[in-house]
């Protein structure tokens, strides 16, 4: 199950065209992957996160979404990895 839509990103990017439908779905699901990965919540902790959980995913997702949109030439992932460790510290599982 998808966290955010595809309409959801383009208002969050200020995207008001078609032209990039594509590359922001395929953002979406890698941003979704990344989150997810980060979090080490499993499949089921995923799809049935609490309010509080859901909101948190929510944000790291948006905001991986706008940063590999903007920064899709020279995207710095070790500080995308930081931030998303910072955002989601309150929900990040032990482990696997």
């Amino acid at each position: 199950m998808a966290i955010i839509t595809l309409n959801e990103a383009k208002t969050y990017l200020r995207v008001g065209y078609d032209d990039e439908d594509s590359l922001i779905t395929n953002i979406i699901n890698s941003a979704e992957k990344l989150v997810q990965d980060m979090s080490r919540l499993s499949d089921d902790d995923w799809n049935d996160a609490d309010e509080d959980t859901s909101a948190r995913v929510r944000i790291a997702v948006l905001y991986t979404v706008a940063y590999l949109y903007e920064h899709r030439e020279e995207a710095d992932h070790s500080a995308l990895n930081l931030t998303l460790r910072s955002l989601l510290f309150g929900i990040r599982e032990v482990g696997f």
